[in-house]
């Protein structure tokens, strides 16, 4: 399956809801749309939150980052990613046109 970041961004209020309830909620809304938690960390920085999730195709992590928002109020940008091996491997099968 293919493995999507989540980048999070608190609202005022949404960090008002936080608590493990909430995220337990979360996690099982991304189940329920398929997904499997990797990975999930409080950030300092431009992000405040950064999960790493896997899914079966790109519309169940379109589907899930919305139902988070309306779950929690936190504004989610959900990007796929490639593993750099298979990055590799298809920068170097390329061709210069």
């Amino acid at each position: 399956m293919p493995i999507f970041m989540m980048f999070g961004k608190y609202s005022s209020e949404a960090l008002k809801g936080i608590s493990p309830e909430r995220t337990d909620k979360a996690v099982e809304l991304i189940k329920k749309n398929g997904g499997k938690v990797i990975s999930m960390y409080a950030v300092l920085g431009e992000h405040d939150l950064v999960l790493t999730l896997d899914f079966p195709d790109s519309e169940k992590a379109l589907t899930a980052s919305v139902a988070l928002n309306k779950l929690t109020g936190i504004s989610f940008t959900t990007s796929p990613v490639v593993e750099v091996e298979k990055f590799d491997k298809l920068i170097a099968e390329a061709k210069v046109i």
